[in-house]
């Protein structure tokens, strides 16, 4: 869960991870993108309640993608599950994503979320729908909403993809291009409690232009091997 300014939220959230998943064999990591507010206080209060709960913090605020890849490093696990750390995305569906992830072939790379009835202004649904249509046209990834911050994937899978700012938002065009499978869920969205949110959809647009012509690059560069065989 990377977190910004989320002291109003990440207790909350990681209360109900840990309700979600309850006797599971898993770690919570939060990563904490240089919180100017208290959020690193609260979550770090925590820890005496929750033993799974880790803690990690940017000396810089480095935004999304980054805060992702730094959990990503840190986890122990094979499995991945990234949550958005404003509390819209449901901690409930976060163990079903991971249990079919779990159960599947090592073919099978990622399990993205799908939001249902998005709790979004008008605007904001409709910039995403629009940005869904054009990159889904020019990756042809088969993502209807890469925008959600609900995954499950493979951590090895997520080190062999190329590094750059907004890679979450290109995971399915990503994990193709090397090769893998990637599935959908349906899952639940919420509305926002506290804070404000850090996107607009201006600045939303401006970095797409650059990283659709980047992707698009990369999977015009993309070579597979198939099977690798040791002799």
């Amino acid at each position: 869960m990377p977190v910004f300014d989320e002291g109003g939220a990440a207790p909350a959230l990681a209360r109900e991870i840990a309700g979600a998943f309850g006797d599971r064999n898993y770690e919570m990591v939060f990563v904490n993108d240089a919180s100017r507010d208290d959020t690193l206080k609260r979550l770090t209060d925590l820890k005496a309640e929750i033993p799974q709960l880790r803690v990690l913090s940017h000396h810089k605020n480095s935004g999304q993608s980054r805060s992702i890849r730094t959990g990503i490093i840190a986890a122990r696990a094979p499995i991945i599950v990234t949550m958005d750390g404003d509390g819209q995305n449901d901690p409930a569906d976060a163990p079903r994503l991971a249990e079919r992830l779990k159960a599947a072939p090592d073919t099978l790379a990622m399990v993205g979320g799908e939001r249902v009835k998005r709790q979004d202004s008008a605007a904001k649904r409709y910039a995403s729908k629009v940005g869904n249509g054009v990159r889904n046209w020019l990756l042809k990834d088969g993502a209807t909403d890469t925008g959600c911050g609900l995954k499950a994937f493979r951590r090895d899978a997520f080190l062999r993809l190329p590094y750059f700012d907004h890679i979450h938002r290109y995971l399915p065009a990503l994990m193709r291009r090397e090769g893998y499978d990637i599935a959908f869920e349906p899952v639940n969205h919420r509305h926002r409690e506290t804070g404000v949110s850090k996107y607009t959809n201006f600045g939303r647009l401006k970095a797409s232009v650059s990283d659709l012509m980047g992707v698009m690059w990369l999977q015009s560069r993309s070579r597979l091997p198939g099977a690798v065989d040791e002799a």
